[in-house]
């Protein structure tokens, strides 16, 4: 390995040992999609058994404990309906999430969850309609827990704020990796996210834990006689929050895409707009009904994911020559296009 990768692996042997379980730690193998700038192990133990540990030294300690705070307490509220064992867990001391963390680099446990089935690339229309319908059962069940979930620190406005101050400093082009011009682009798009934040009451809308980042790689599911399936398994949470249900829609029409699972992508706006991810927003509203203002507002959506997940974040979250090509898709063509989008136009086709 190398000096930083063997830091990922040092970190999770000091975190089992820390913890203090008595077994044995027999092999580290690395799962690691080498993607994002985290690391994920699995834990051979000596009775057999494996334990899943994240590693990270991106972003804050703290933010990253908090969200595991929330994440665990949504599970606890889960017990005892149909999504009691859909979340990984987290390995706990005194009912609170272990951590490691030693200044520069921490590490989660989990608990290795049985995977049972696995969506196909491309999903069937009949698997579209039992997604969108099944995503809104488990999107109820976690509204109706949310108000035992304490807030989050970091929100999308503080994020977009953040952004839009940075877009104004002297460094920004040298920190965002980006010339004037495109810089200047970046700025006047967060500067519309807020606006739109500020003028649609968005701080008094529901909000809800999210998992964001829902592709084919980190859920399975247990199909049913009749052809439909439910939510089994779920692992990775890089991007969790506490917000709209709206900040799940946009990798929900990516799942539901004609272009299905890629390992060479880009975040493009087509999925919003195609018939698939329309049938999957009929089925989720039969079930989970959706307001119209939430319906346009996945323009905003869309727009903070650009900007904070690729803009902002991603030169850490990404490997760097992933972050590269993304961001100048990014700045070239879906910003550019973003505000000729009609999102209105979903209104009608799913609602009526």
């Amino acid at each position: 390995m190398v000096d930083g990768e063997q830091r990922h692996a040092d970190a999770v042997r000091a975190a089992w040992v820390d913890y203090g379980d008595g077994r044995a730690l027999v092999r580290l193998d690395e799962l690691s999609a080498m993607v994002s700038t985290n690391r994920v192990f699995r834990l051979a133990l000596d009775d057999g058994s494996s334990v899943i540990a994240k590693s990270s030294n991106y972003g804050s300690f703290f933010l990253f404990a908090e969200d595991h705070d929330r994440l665990h307490r949504c599970s606890r509220l889960l017990t005892g309906g149909p999504y009691e064992n859909f979340m990984a867990g987290s390995l706990t001391v005194d009912d609170r999430p272990y951590l490691w963390y030693d200044g520069e680099m921490w590490v989660v446990l989990y608990r290795e969850v049985e995977v049972r089935d696995r969506l196909p690339a491309i999903l069937t229309p009949t698997q579209v309609e039992s997604f969108g319908a099944e995503i809104a059962r488990f999107h109820r069940a976690c509204s109706s827990v949310s108000r035992l979930i304490p807030p989050t620190s970091k929100t999308v406005t503080s994020d977009a704020v953040n952004l839009y101050e940075m877009t104004a400093s002297r460094r920004a082009g040298e920190e965002l990796g980006l010339d004037p011009s495109r810089l200047d682009m970046v700025h006047r798009h967060a500067h519309r996210f807020l606006m739109a934040v500020h003028e649609c009451g968005y701080d008094y809308w529901p909000k809800m834990p999210v998992l964001i980042d829902w592709n084919l790689g980190n859920f399975s599911i247990e199909n049913e006689p009749d052809g439909s399936f439910r939510l089994f398994s779920r692992w990775d949470y890089d991007w969790f929050r506490v917000e709209t249900r709206l900040l799940d829609f946009y990798f929900l029409s990516r799942v539901s895409s004609r272009t299905g699972d890629r390992t060479t992508f880009t975040y493009g706006s087509h999925t919003l707009f195609e018939d698939r991810f329309v049938r999957f927003l009929r089925a989720y509203h039969e079930v989970f009904p959706l307001e119209e203002r939430e319906i346009r507002f996945l323009k905003e959506t869309y727009r903070f994911f650009l900007l904070n997940y690729v803009v902002r974040e991603g030169r850490f979250f990404f490997r760097r020559d992933i972050w590269q090509h993304l961001l100048h898709d990014v700045v070239d063509v879906h910003l550019p296009q973003l505000d000729e989008l009609d999102f209105g136009a979903l209104v009608g086709l799913v609602t009526d």
